[in-house]
């Protein structure tokens, strides 16, 4: 069932005001490019069934106050395809949005390529990939609402290529349109729920939540704050003494009433927005990742193990945020907190190892500051990967290490009781990391309020 909202209708709904962009009524020759039988009257009839010249209306408006490019496109235009002027309009949008450098919205609504155009409707999907890569070189933040449907070159491109893709509930999202999937295949799995839940996009919005989700949004992209992040204050005990042996700081990290990384993000930012999974089918719950506003109204990235092991997809989301901090000029704010990196059989078949390495290149290749504060356990590589390179703190109730003291046990053939002993050598406590040059300092704990 096709999205009941007009392409008017979507923009009424999201912005404040709208100024349509004028294009010619249409620039169709005859039958098309392939002359394809009836196309010219089916293009008139469409045009007379919707009012519009052209599957997709493209202009400028505001959304909650901040000025945004904004595609919408008409389902009941031949399906929302995407032919030659739909191709030439939204490319102009692209080229406007560059100009007057502002954030571009897209509305999708669309069964994929026209048909009736043959190839030159096709050649239209690496035009419109070369638009939005032109935006994204501009650093120029790219959102996505997927309509219903939104499937084939629509999603391949506008859709899936935006930096953030948020989903009308329902919405029927694929590739594969409905009626050119295999006659055994699942529906469920082409819904906007299933593409949430595989790491495609970022959130499902009712249609009455639409206009404040992009606000936040829009708001969040363009306001970063300048320059390095201070590391928050410590949230733990005010009065905890430092530890006096390696084996006090790792129960002091594993302490199951320790502050936790939402604490800390809840402490740290009166708005937050999150993005999730990694683009490429996994989700990982306990990476927490997404655009926060400081109170001088600055926004901040942020990156946060939450205590488990960090699964391939949370480390390709972290990367994930990470690259697109550093194209929209958006300081980063890591919070450190994991046993190590999962290492179940799941863990390696989804490419841990590379998974890591993705996030190590994002962190090292990136030219916005970076700060990194280890809030609990420091496990490994795992743990290493959201370190910033000469910007890493650690708060008292935190330890960090080459491995745990349970697996140098394991690996020296030693006996569990020898785990204490070990933690002690490896000298693993916030004092010992200072000493050893690994973390800038130790946090203090804050004081009452909001984290400064």
């Amino acid at each position: 069932m096709s999205d009941p909202m007009t392409a008017r209708e979507a923009l009424a709904l999201v912005a404040d005001d709208f100024t349509e962009l004028p294009f010619p009524e249409s620039t169709l020759t005859g039958d098309g490019p392939i002359d394809w039988p009836g196309y010219s009257a089916a293009h008139a009839r469409a045009a007379a069934r919707t009012g519009e010249s052209e599957s997709v209306i493209c202009g400028t408006g505001t959304v909650q106050g901040v000025p945004t490019v904004l595609i919408s496109f008409e389902f009941r235009f031949l399906g929302g395809s995407i032919g030659e002027l739909t191709g030439a309009r939204a490319g102009a949008a692209h080229e406007l949005a560059r100009a007057r450098r502002l954030p571009v919205v897209v509305l999708l609504a669309t069964g994929g390529s026209r048909m009736h155009e043959g190839m030159r409707a096709l050649l239209q999907l690496q035009y419109l990939a070369r638009q939005s890569a032109l935006t994204r070189a501009a650093g120029l933040p790219q959102i996505a609402v997927l309509r219903d449907p939104t499937t084939g070159g629509g999603w391949a491109t506008l859709g899936a290529g935006s930096d953030i893709v948020l989903a009308l509930p329902g919405a029927q999202v694929g590739f594969a349109g409905s009626r050119v999937r295999p006659p055994d295949a699942d529906p469920a799995a082409y819904t906007a729920e299933a593409q949430l839940a595989a790491g495609h996009i970022d959130g499902i919005v009712p249609p009455y939540g639409l206009r404040a989700a992009l606000g936040s949004w829009l708001t969040l992209l363009t306001t970063p704050a300048d320059g390095p992040v201070p590391p928050p204050r410590a949230l733990g005990h005010p009065d905890t003494e430092p530890a006096v042996t390696g084996r006090q700081a790792v129960a002091r990290a594993r302490h199951p009433d320790r502050p936790r990384a939402h604490h800390y993000l809840d402490a740290h930012f009166h708005l937050r927005e999150a993005i999730s999974g990694d683009r490429c089918g996994g989700v990982d719950p306990g990476m927490l990742c997404g655009f926060g506003r400081r109170p001088d109204g600055r926004t901040v990235a942020y990156a946060a193990q939450c205590g488990t092991a960090t699964r391939p997809g949370g480390f390709r989301t972290a990367a994930r945020l990470v690259r697109l901090a550093d194209r929209l000029g958006i300081p980063v704010l890591t919070l450190i907190d994991t046993p190590g990196a999962a290492n179940d059989p799941a863990a390696e078949h989804a490419g841990a190892g590379a998974a890591i390495a993705d996030l190590f290149g994002a962190v090292a290749s990136a030219r916005v500051p970076l700060t990194a504060l280890l809030i609990g356990e420091g496990g490994s590589g795992g743990a290493l990967a959201l370190a910033a390179p000469g910007n890493t703190w650690a708060t008292p109730d935190s330890y960090f290490s080459v491995i745990a003291p349970e697996a140098a046990a394991s690996i020296l053939k030693r006996t569990p009781e020898d785990t204490g002993t070990i933690a002690d050598q490896l000298r693993l406590r916030p004092q010992d990391l200072l000493d050893l040059g690994v973390v800038r300092g130790i946090v203090a704990p804050r004081p009452t309020g909001k984290c400064p």
